[in-house]
């Protein structure tokens, strides 16, 4: 490790930082990641970890990091608190930022696996949500996330924070040709479920049943102002979360979660009940 710590002025470190910015993300083709567990992550993947900046502090919590850092050619650069900080949008940084590859593939190479259960958030503007929300899709088992429509970026230091290393578990797609995406959907023999307040079906009624356990693209909508009405009239059901108590709602990740998890409740009581059934057991 060198014994001159980089700075905030240090250039790399000066490069680095413009990753925080979508604009400097995509002209650059890389994006951050902090944290142990999502660097981890990034590298269990097989992703390109290109550089990796560490305090002194958090180079003696993570050695293990550290060695397998270098066993794949990263470059490693120790910096000064100031630098860690220049490199993180949080109030306390972990001190540990990597420079990666960003992860979206082509929409079709996301679908192309004959996919069972799929994501798709159209007008998301909280990149906090959109992780939490893909971390829920990994979880319950789906097969990809799709960012459709003017939608925020996956690679936003936020979304990534909150996605805690699901961002590297399964394909994310970007389009912002939403209607493409959900036609892109379709073609791959998914049913399309929209999560809606005011939809017609109740996720808990016995009609639900069936096509929760049907391969499916749930497309859920923005946080204020639900899904636009341009998708949902696209969408094959419109499906409510009933309320029970006096909540006015629920939040946007914790409706995905419920959503995600009855999905693969049904499609996992169809595996046991129809064990013969090889395209659901293969998923």
């Amino acid at each position: 490790m060198p014994t001159v710590l980089a700075s905030e002025r240090t250039p790399r470190v000066v490069t680095a930082r413009k990753l925080l910015r979508r604009a400097g993300r995509e002209r650059a083709g890389r994006f951050l990641v902090e944290g142990a567990q999502a660097v981890r992550e990034a590298l269990a993947s097989g992703r390109t970890v290109r550089e990796l900046f560490l305090t002194p502090g958090a180079a003696a919590r993570n050695g293990d990091l550290l060695e397998q850092a270098a066993a794949t050619g990263a470059r490693i650069s120790e910096i000064t608190d100031g630098a860690a900080a220049s490199l993180s949008d949080t109030v306390t940084p972990q001190g540990l930022v990597a420079v990666c590859d960003l992860l979206d593939v082509p929409l079709r190479a996301a679908l192309g696996r004959a996919p069972g259960l799929v994501v798709v958030l159209a007008g998301i503007a909280d990149p906090g949500n959109a992780g939490t929300v893909t971390r829920a899709a990994d979880a319950a088992g789906a097969d990809a996330v799709l960012f459709a429509g003017d939608t925020v970026d996956p690679h936003n230091p936020k979304s990534v924070r909150a996605s805690t290393g699901s961002l590297f578990h399964l394909p994310i797609a970007r389009d912002r040709d939403a209607p493409a995406v959900l036609s892109a959907c379709r073609e791959a023999g998914l049913t399309l479920l929209a999560a809606d307040a005011r939809g017609e079906l109740d996720l808990h009624e016995p009609a639900a049943a069936d096509l929760l356990a049907r391969p499916a693209a749930w497309i859920f909508g923005g946080e204020a102002h639900g899904l636009p009405a341009t998708i949902g009239e696209r969408a094959d059901h419109r499906i409510r979360i009933p309320i029970y108590g006096r909540a006015e709602s629920l939040n946007l990740a914790a409706a995905a979660a419920i959503c995600l998890y009855a999905s693969a409740a049904a499609r996992r009581s169809t595996i046991s009940t129809n064990p013969t059934d090889t395209k659901v057991k293969a998923r």
